[in-house]
């Protein structure tokens, strides 16, 4: 029998994690794969469509919309107008994204002055920011992009 690297705990020959303390015990080979994560762009207004954009500029102050790019209603717009605004697929959310790989109360979107953040709600998916799992409150830029679920969506703030 063989032990753990990092934990010493006893394992089984077969073992490709320790059951103890979840270290992974795949020999480094040229068989490995890895993960390599996808490039986000930076969006910019100019890359949105005409109805798009004039929703952008037509902003109220300390607002903010989020526009899906990819999943669900692609031609749908969220705005982000109160200091805490909901979302997951629990209909009482502020933005309902009705899809399986949304949990229910998925993430928060909270706002402080003229700052937007986003958190997510311990749910089963994830949120991601540009295509990074997020652990806790996130500040958010405009061209950001949000990922919760299916739904890719880009984040713009009023500029005033």
């Amino acid at each position: 029998m063989s032990s753990c690297p990092v934990c010493g705990h006893e394992l089984i020959e077969a073992a490709n994690f320790c059951p103890h303390c979840g270290a992974s015990l795949a020999k480094m080979s040229g068989d490995t794969t890895r993960v390599i994560p996808a490039v986000i762009e930076e969006f910019q207004l100019e890359d949105l469509a005409d109805e798009d954009v004039a929703a952008v500029e037509a902003l109220p102050k300390r607002s903010a919309l989020l526009i899906i790019l990819k999943g669900g209603h692609s031609d749908g717009r969220f705005l982000i107008d109160a200091d805490l605004v909901t979302a997951g697929r629990h209909p009482r959310t502020d933005i309902f994204l009705d899809d399986v790989t949304v949990s229910r109360h998925h993430a928060r979107f909270t706002r402080d002055g003229d700052l937007f953040s986003v958190s997510d709600e311990n749910s089963l998916n994830g949120t991601y920011v540009n295509g990074e799992l997020i652990e806790g409150p996130t500040a958010l830029r405009r061209g950001d992009e949000v990922q919760i679920g299916k739904f890719r969506m880009v984040f713009f703030a009023n500029q005033d």
